[in-house]
């Protein structure tokens, strides 16, 4: 049967009226969220800008370096790597919880059995029924455990992003490692193999008595320093190989990355973000705003315990003899009941308001904690765009200085054929030259870098796919990004 208020008497329907927004208003009487206002600046002061380029896209801002076998790493590590599928894990179990939350404030339905003997132990009956609860939720006890929920979820969407962040920036930092490693190793064969020749001449003259034996020492000293350095490069290659295995799931590295290859360069690219793009971007910041809401929904519930717990409760028993020492009865008695259930604090010692008092004080220090995140996330790209315009610019007198030494090495070849002079002098300006070589291959790679750090404090990863879990809408905590939409940040 169902009351409509306008069948009602105008006395009533006041009433009516008033204990409906009485009982909406305690459901959601939860304090407000934190204004948590951003300290960001409004331009970076740091730009690094190629006008010339288009804007990199922040999800796919290693294609910059145009290889194809750094996009294949990329795209495998990101299906297989273990870190991001714990992630996804933990992720789905946050959700399988985060679906379920507010049905605690939604009737519940449960069914019992028990055997029940007289205190005089003159008959026993066996007792079956139904209980039905409703908890209603109210003086902000619903909206607490929304926002508690939904933190949780934001956390867990962060922490995936952050992941995914963190092992795209790494394959392409290892790729870029082994590279180089690859290229310097070819290098100091070269310089290794002129030591050597070196070492030939002189121990020639030598016996011509036209150098001093010293003279052949340090030529042999020399080599031997030559083939030394080659184990720098060995073992960086080794451990980058078996470091990228890791991060995309294999047991041992792929032999094709052995196969020396040429570094990947950084193509054209620009900066088009602002500071207030990082709220969204950066997984840190989505974290610590996440559990700035995590800490709301606490206080909410600790301020919610401080006064009474309403619901409303239902049974319906069943009860028949089992045993009886004065008569014999198998006649079920059934019985119910419904009403008010009430819970009211009356003294605990100042327990709840204690714990009240400390979720408080967790909140402010995690609306700080979401400020030094910004102020992190904002100091972090400034450094690598710093880092980025030095390395730059390391790396064009670098290749001015490569260039003038090739220019060299090339008039000492041209005078060697001429007979001008001699193979000694050739292998001076042949190793100068490879030195310049060495030099310039790391700074490249240094500036290759310093652009992958860039784009990782920005949050650069790739967006999930349709199928990948998303979170539900979440509350604005009053950020100047805006109510979060769900997306892995």
């Amino acid at each position: 049967m169902s009351l409509r208020l306008s069948k009602l008497p105008p006395a009533c329907r006041l009433r009516a009226c008033l204990l409906g927004a009485l009982l909406s208003g305690l459901a959601g009487c939860a304090a407000p969220l934190p204004k948590l206002a951003p300290p960001l600046p409004a331009q970076w002061q740091q730009v690094e800008a190629m006008d010339q380029a288009k804007p990199t896209d922040l999800h796919g801002w290693w294609h910059a370096f145009n290889d194809p076998q750094l996009d294949k790493l990329v795209d495998h590590a990101l299906a297989n790597n273990l870190d991001v599928a714990q992630a996804v894990e933990h992720l789905r179990a946050v959700r399988a919880l985060h679906a379920h939350a507010q049905r605690r404030y939604l009737p519940a339905l449960s069914a019992r059995t028990d055997d029940a003997i007289d205190p005089d132990a003159s008959a026993s009956f066996f007792v079956a029924g139904f209980d039905a609860t409703w908890e209603l939720g109210l003086f902000g006890r619903a909206e607490g455990t929304r926002r508690e929920s939904q933190g949780e979820l934001d956390a867990s969407v962060a922490d995936l992003r952050a992941a995914q962040v963190s092992l795209v920036a790494e394959v392409v930092r290892e790729w870029i490692d082994l590279r180089t490693a690859q290229q310097q190793e070819h290098l100091l064969q070269q310089i290794s193999q002129v030591r050597q020749r070196q070492w030939q001449l002189l121990q020639a003259r030598k016996h011509l008595r036209l150098v001093a034996p010293s003279a052949v020492d340090q030529a042999q000293a020399a080599f031997a320093q030559a083939q030394a350095a080659l184990a720098s490069p060995r073992q960086a290659i080794n451990a980058s190989a078996q470091r990228l295995a890791v991060l995309l799931g294999q047991n041992h590295p792929d032999p094709a990355w052995l196969q020396p290859g040429a570094p990947p360069e950084l193509g054209a690219w620009r900066l088009a973000g602002t500071p207030a793009d990082l709220l969204r971007t950066r997984p840190e910041i989505a974290r610590a705003e996440a559990d700035v809401l995590r800490a709301a929904g606490e206080l909410a519930l600790t301020h919610a315990d401080m006064f009474p717990n309403i619901g409303i409760g239902g049974s319906m028993v069943w009860a028949t003899d089992i045993n009886n020492n004065h008569r014999i009865s198998s006649t079920p008695n059934g019985i119910a009941s419904v009403g008010p259930i009430i819970n009211i604090p009356l003294f605990d010692w100042g327990i709840r308001l204690a714990a009240t008092h400390a979720k408080g004080y967790e909140l402010k220090a995690s609306v700080l904690a979401y400020r030094q995140a910004v102020l992190q996330g904002v100091a972090e790209v400034e450094t690598a765009l710093g880092s980025l315009q030095q390395q730059e610019q390391r790396e064009q007198h670098s290749t001015v200085a490569w260039q003038a030494l090739q220019h060299a090495d090339r008039a000492e070849q041209t005078r060697v054929d001429l007979q001008l002079s001699g193979p000694l002098d050739r292998a001076e300006s042949q190793i100068a030259a490879d030195q310049a070589s060495l030099e310039l291959a790391d700074a490249r790679a240094a500036h290759s870098l310093a652009y992958v750090a860039l784009y990782k404090a920005l949050g650069g990863a790739p967006l999930p796919d349709v199928d990948a879990p998303e979170s539900a809408p979440a509350a604005s905590t009053g950020s100047s990004a805006g109510p979060t939409d769900g997306t892995p940040r």
